[in-house]
């Protein structure tokens, strides 16, 4: 019986000493990563999206305005 116990307990004990606490502190590494927010990269990224989707809009409204004067039924037709 104490052959089993002591089989069971190594591991459990190696785990805990060494693998346990790397794995915690990856984990809440990760976890502070993630609250920081973004990074530049990141956030130039977004503003440039940000940006296209700016000209889009422009774009659209011209698009409707012209739209609306050669052809004012356009609307319906869809």
């Amino acid at each position: 019986m104490e052959g089993i116990v002591g089989i069971v307990v190594a591991p459990i004990i190696i785990f805990m000493i060494f693998v346990a606490p790397i794995w915690l502190i990856m984990h809440y590494r990760s976890k502070k990563q993630i609250n920081q927010g973004l990074t530049q990269e990141e956030y130039a990224t977004l503003q440039e999206l940000a940006d296209r989707a700016d000209k889009m809009a422009d774009r659209i409204h011209t698009l409707e305005s012209i739209l609306d004067a050669e052809a004012p039924q356009w609307r319906n037709k869809v």
